[in-house]
């Protein structure tokens, strides 16, 4: 456990940061009143996404790597903490649809189908905590790696 503790730590508090982004969401009318503007803000969650990867291999390197880490290591330890996330993300999405934004799917049906966006069929096929649940797997494991890539050769120091 102590090989992968500074990892795991980073990707809990990745899985808290994700679930306080859909309160914000959430309180911004994005699941509901606003629900237009959705897919387009949603991806402002990439800002603190970004910021704590940096700011995990940063306390890894220093941490874990006495000051010095090469991309190799930053990238294994930002990808485990992909990998833990990826594992969290069933859960993280199924609190978000439990607790934070019940009538999400329900209102983004009822969008989608009203502004000609997709039929009901259509609609329903996307909308619903199975097809969130493989999009959420997939890009959550897609996007930390690549960003583990890309940060792991900013914070790299030999």
């Amino acid at each position: 456990m102590k090989k992968i503790g500074y990892e795991l730590k980073w990707a809990l508090l990745f899985v808290v940061m994700q679930l306080l982004w859909m309160l914000f969401e959430k309180s911004m009318g994005w699941h509901d009143e606003h629900i237009g503007q959705h897919p387009v803000y949603t991806n402002l969650v990439a800002i603190p996404a970004i910021a704590l990867y940096v700011i995990a291999l940063l306390d890894i390197r220093k941490n874990r790597f006495g000051g010095r880490m090469s991309w190799k290591q930053g990238f294994r330890s930002g990808a485990l903490i992909s990998i833990i996330v990826c594992v969290l993300s069933p859960l993280s999405l199924w609190i978000t649809m439990e607790y934070i934004t019940p009538h999400f799917f329900e209102n983004a049906i009822q969008y989608a189908v009203s502004n000609g966006k997709a039929t009901q069929a259509e609609a329903e096929a996307n909308f619903n905590l199975r097809s969130y649940m493989v999009q959420g797997l997939i890009g959550s494991l897609a996007m930390g790696l690549v960003t583990s890539a890309l940060v792991a050769l900013f914070v790299r120091k030999k």
